[in-house]
């Protein structure tokens, strides 16, 4: 976790933020939601992925300083029993309380909640570069080889395991089938040349699992 606060510090000082123990304890209480422990996919290791893509792709970012603050508070709330877009924003709503106290200036505390609230449906206007970049790199793990793609969609059913077989897979195929509808599941050119086609055929093989229909290459 040292290394990930470590982190946390650079990107709330390159945005304004006070250098202080503030924002240090900030850093540590973000972390704290992130271990929360209903959570098995969007735990560290998931900040941590994002986290890289932004760092890797940091030259495709208008500011990847506030990418990097937006990926911080993207799923700080995270509440599997929560409606809608309830969990987005109410990570909006804490990162604008968080940054204020710790001094962020008030545009880069307005551009951080506008990014955390485009996880919800990742749809991004052209020529959003900074909000590409988050959306990309929340949606990398579909793209990911598909024993690690399994993992994933078998943590993403113990975070809801609250919910009935027929409930999850009704819902979880709801998602699917939205995330396919997308013109496009990643925006940026460097990373949608690699990740678009392995993603879409994760999610069409899940999705065949979830329905028990047989894969749509369309």
């Amino acid at each position: 976790m040292g290394e990930l606060l470590d982190r946390w510090r650079a990107a709330a000082r390159a945005a304004g933020a006070r250098s202080d123990p503030d924002t240090t304890r900030a850093g540590e209480e973000l972390l704290a939601r992130w271990r929360e422990p209903h959570r098995h996919y969007h735990t560290p290791a998931h900040l941590t992925a994002v986290l890289d893509v932004v760092d890797q792709h940091a030259d495709l970012a208008a500011r990847a300083d506030v990418v990097r603050l937006a990926a911080w508070f993207h799923d700080a709330v995270y509440d599997p029993r929560a409606a809608g877009d309830a969990n987005e924003r109410d990570s909006a709503a804490l990162a604008e309380s968080v940054l204020t106290r710790l001094g962020v200036p008030t545009p880069t505390v307005a551009e951080v909640r506008r990014l955390v609230l485009l996880t919800a449906g990742h749809t991004v206007a052209p020529g959003d570069r900074d909000g590409a970049l988050l959306c990309d790199a929340d949606l990398a793990v579909l793209a990911a080889p598909p024993a690690r793609y399994e993992r994933y969609a078998a943590a993403i059913r113990r975070e809801y395991a609250h919910v009935p077989e027929p409930a999850f897979r009704a819902g979880r195929a709801a998602v699917l089938t939205g995330l396919l509808a997308l013109p496009a599941l990643f925006r940026l050119p460097p990373l949608a040349s690699r990740w678009e086609g392995p993603a879409r055929d994760n999610v069409r093989r899940e999705l065949a699992t979830l329905t028990g229909e047989p894969e749509n290459a369309g």
